[in-house]
């Protein structure tokens, strides 16, 4: 059961499906960071305020007596866009990546043709010459 279980985790594909993994894990925290520290505060000079803070209060809350608000409802629609545009990015970074290890990939070169016996036609004009003799 050991040696079946190492041959199904050693296969090609399950290793490249966990570095993959692993590398877009990392990649997101990149993005992540990128549009929390750069994208974000650009768009924050907008609405003059930190873009992530953003948000619709349906419900005014009441600050307590250390000056935490509680009972507030609102919608946090300024967290919600940048995971928006986090995940574009890592969207669309990963598919130049496919798209450039597809390009690279070898082009499979197609099978040669079985030889092929003579046609249909070819059969019958050599029964009909064998016929004639």
């Amino acid at each position: 059961m050991l040696k079946e279980f190492k041959e199904f985790a050693m296969k090609g594909n399950l290793v490249d499906i966990a570095v993959g993994f692993v590398m877009g894990a990392a990649f997101n925290k990149v993005v992540a960071s990128f549009t929390g520290g750069i994208v974000s505060p650009l768009i924050g000079l907008i609405f003059n305020s930190d873009f992530k803070d953003l948000k619709y209060v349906l419900k005014e809350g009441v600050a307590n007596a250390d000056g935490v608000i509680e009972g507030e409802v609102s919608v946090l629609w300024g967290a919600f866009l940048t995971n928006v545009i986090d995940f574009i990015i890592v969207a669309f970074v990963m598919f130049m990546i496919v798209k450039g290890v597809n390009k690279m990939k070898k082009k499979e070169e197609p099978a040669p043709e079985a030889p092929t016996g003579p046609s249909q036609e070819d059969l019958l004009a050599e029964i009909r010459d064998l016929l004639k003799k």
